[in-house]
């Protein structure tokens, strides 16, 4: 059975080998797809929940993969693997590991310096993470939880609310469009609504 993936605004394809990737042969739609991973997620996000995780561990490449994999290994083999393949968004992929040592010596001048207020430091590191494109697959996603961990376990603040949907943002809704519309912003350089939709 083939997967029929309609993707929604901001959501970066998958190549075929990338599809190929899928460990539940089941799932055809992107509906179904969506169901899975998000029962996944909902687990990564329930191992994260008390636990106390130092900023050295927190802002390391093996931890980024790990929450990946733990995120997504229910449902594709190449989860916590970074990308090999060339997308619509993001940095070439031979780049990412430089890329994001620098992302991650950065965010930690910024705590150390005060750079930042605490909410966009961590709102700076996952706008930053999400134009790296770090996976295939679920950087958004992945981001959110980063930035959430950023806030809680850093700053010890509650974590965002993201419009108060889950994880998912859904494909067409009235936050997903704000949403993006802060991101846009962002890479502009401009981060108040951003801050603001995350916290909203």
């Amino acid at each position: 059975m083939g997967l029929d993936l309609d993707y929604y605004a901001g959501q970066t394809p998958l190549n075929e080998a990338e599809c190929e990737g899928l460990k539940i042969t089941t799932i055809s739609t992107k509906g179904e797809l969506d169901e899975f991973e998000q029962k996944y997620i909902e687990q990564a996000i329930q191992w994260t929940i008390g636990k106390k995780i130092k900023i050295d561990l927190l802002l390391s490449e093996q931890f980024i993969k790990s929450l990946h994999k733990r995120m997504y290994s229910g449902v594709w083999k190449w989860a916590g693997v970074f990308r090999k393949s060339e997308k619509n968004i993001g940095i070439e992929s031979w780049k990412i590991s430089t890329e994001l040592k620098m992302l991650l010596d950065d965010v930690k001048y910024w705590i150390e310096n005060e750079s930042y207020s605490d909410d966009e430091i961590a709102i700076r590191f996952k706008h930053r993470i999400v134009s790296i494109h770090c996976f295939p697959n679920g950087n958004g996603r992945h981001s959110r939880l980063m930035a959430d961990l950023i806030a809680e376990k850093v700053f010890d603040r509650k974590i965002f609310t993201w419009g108060q949907s889950n994880s998912n943002l859904p494909s067409e809704s009235d936050e997903r469009s704000k949403y993006l519309q802060a991101l846009k912003k962002a890479d502009r350089g401009d981060f108040g609504d951003l801050l603001e939709f995350a916290r909203s």
